[in-house]
């Protein structure tokens, strides 16, 4: 996953306004995954609330690929208001997106607007030519049809999602959620993040550079296999010196076939799955304590507050004592 050069913040005095465009045969799941996180009442979180409008070519109802309608209230000159415009799953991939909804993308990210495109969203997106010489990501499954159709584009067809700054794209539906979660993350910090996927019943926290998809997918047990408790115990046990030895021992195997299964079970390595937790760890310590900056380095596991001060900026461009300045709920 790719760094953002800039993290805009929200500002506290005026509702940051979310745009997410809805067209005609869109999947009314696809359309409810933005409006989910970023619909939710977040002032009781202490969060200012996102101002979301629902925008179509035309205001009015609309047909969804499920067979009902839906009322769109605005059109798409509401996105001249918009701090973020979100472009969910287009309806399909080798149909041009009409010249209208491509000329107010590039309106939108020509003034600074944040723009998104989940799953085939990106298709939007690179039609408009947002994505030239960018890295970017979708659906695993159309992810050839992309790269021939789009050869300037820098497509990862593994990673969830790329966040290359004020564009983002993502892979398929979880991978969706994953990505809007994300720039929650990226505006509230990750507490708030945490609270409303608890609430979404999913993930916290899926790092972008994780893959897709696993290709052999372990098998269903009757309980917690020793892999699995090993990872609780891991996640429980940040402060340790863990390692791929470690782990492996606890969990009773080889090597190899540790390094095989947990492959296979998380989709990423032993080394980055531990840093993407200690770092997640960090952030919420950071956010909700008051311990001191060398302290909290230890707690998860980083050692020193080099150590943490270095892979925190390169995750998150921005050192863990801006981030508690920023983020730290009163």
């Amino acid at each position: 996953m790719l760094k953002p050069a800039h993290i805009p913040e929200i500002a506290s005095e005026a509702a940051h306004t979310v745009a997410v465009i809805a067209f005609e045969g869109i999947s009314p799941f696809h359309l409810s995954v933005p409006c989910m996180v970023f619909g939710d009442d977040l002032a009781r979180l202490g969060a200012p609330r996102y101002r979301l409008l629902i925008c179509g070519e035309q205001a009015g109802l609309i047909p969804t690929m499920s067979g009902f309608n839906i009322d769109v209230q605005h059109d798409l000159s509401a996105l001249a208001q918009a701090d973020t415009v979100i472009v969910p799953a287009w309806r399909d991939p080798d149909e041009r997106p009409p010249e209208a909804l491509l000329l107010a993308l590039r309106k939108a990210h020509a003034r600074g607007a944040r723009i998104v495109g989940l799953c085939l969203g990106a298709f939007v997106l690179a039609e408009a030519g947002l994505l030239d010489g960018r890295a970017a990501s979708t659906h695993w499954v159309w992810a050839d049809d992309f790269a021939r159709k789009y050869p300037r584009v820098r497509l990862d067809q593994k990673v969830l999602y790329v966040d290359d700054g004020d564009i983002l794209t993502s892979a398929g539906t979880a991978a969706a959620i994953d990505c809007c979660l994300h720039l929650l993350r990226r505006d509230h910090g990750a507490e708030v993040a945490n609270r409303i996927a608890r609430r979404m019943v999913v993930a916290p926290h899926r790092n972008g550079g994780q893959a897709q998809y696993i290709e052999q997918p372990l098998p269903a047990t009757g309980g917690s296999d020793q892999l699995t408790t090993t990872l609780d115990w891991a996640m429980e046990h940040l402060e340790q010196p863990l390692c791929l030895d470690v782990l492996a021992a606890r969990a009773a195997m080889s090597r190899r076939n540790f390094t095989r299964r947990f492959k296979m079970k998380t989709g990423t390595t032993v080394s980055q799955w531990l840093l993407n937790h200690r770092l997640a760890a960090a952030q919420r310590l950071l956010e909700t304590s008051d311990k001191a900056i060398d302290r909290v380095a230890e707690i998860v596991g980083f050692g020193s507050t080099v150590s943490l001060r270095q892979h925190f900026t390169s995750a998150f461009s921005v050192s863990p004592a801006a981030y508690r300045k920023q983020f730290r709920r009163q």
